[in-house]
């Protein structure tokens, strides 16, 4: 396994409504090395949207480290935050996120467009590339709405790879398609997780979750325990799996 990507200590995030505290996550420890593919699991709230949230760099923790990529980011201030979120990391969110009025190739352009130094030409070919590696380079042209489900995710994930991000992060990538075009997509996810990216993913589906490389099972804002991450790809992983409470 490749260098450590990312690393979070004791993170904690709470959430104040009225009078009520809400510890969406609770002394949160994990890391995540290049190269793998990572998925993170549990009951819905549970706290892996929350915790994909601040690994994203979309919410800040109110206590505990996250090293992200050999920097301390959990004390970055937003605008900080959103720099290094634009250079480093790719999103693939459930409901796509494409903006309707814009061509395919604009939408997977986008994030290039927020970049120091941003070169239109350069920009074109690029996008160019990561339209063809999810075999969605026919329809450039065409709009969101346009296109099927599971074709507007291939081009949120050609998105997500634009800025060749050093880890993506999907949120229930499968959550809004039908189970033929949810296996298209997790199928893709795969392949880029061959292809040498790493992936972090939060699901519900417990099938698509066993087809990563490692499990990570949440409850109650917590890590269940230290077995809930499970080498998935490992035979001697089907007792961990059990007391993750996930069929191996």
């Amino acid at each position: 396994m490749d260098a450590m990507l990312l690393q979070l200590e004791g993170v904690s995030r709470v959430f104040h409504t009225d009078d009520m505290e809400t510890h969406a996550l609770s002394d949160i420890s994990m890391g995540i090395s290049a190269g793998e593919f990572v998925a993170i699991t549990g009951p819905s709230g549970c706290g892996k949207s929350t915790l994909l949230s601040v690994l994203g760099l979309l919410d800040k923790p109110d206590g505990g480290r996250y090293v992200l990529d050999g920097v301390d980011v959990a004390g970055l201030g937003q605008s900080e935050r959103a720099r290094v979120r634009n250079q480093k990391i790719g999103f693939i969110f459930q409901a796509f996120n494409l903006i309707a009025d814009l061509t395919v190739e604009e939408n997977v352009a986008l994030p290039l467009t927020y970049r120091d130094g941003y070169d239109k030409a350069e920009a074109r070919q690029r996008v160019r590339e990561v339209l063809e590696q999810v075999e969605m380079s026919h329809r450039t042209r065409h709009y969101p709405g346009q296109l099927s489900g599971g074709q507007q995710q291939r081009v949120a994930v050609a998105r997500a790879l634009a800025g060749r991000p050093r880890i993506l992060f999907a949120d229930e990538p499968s959550g809004n398609l039908d189970s033929r075009n949810g296996e298209s997509v997790m199928q893709l996810l795969e392949q880029l997780n061959r292809d040498g990216a790493t992936l972090c993913m939060v699901t519900h589906d417990v099938a698509f979750a066993q087809r990563a490389g490692r499990l990570i099972h949440m409850l109650d804002g917590r890590i269940l325990d230290e077995d809930a991450a499970v080498d998935l790809r490992d035979p001697r992983s089907a007792s961990l799996a059990a007391v993750a409470g996930v069929p191996a």
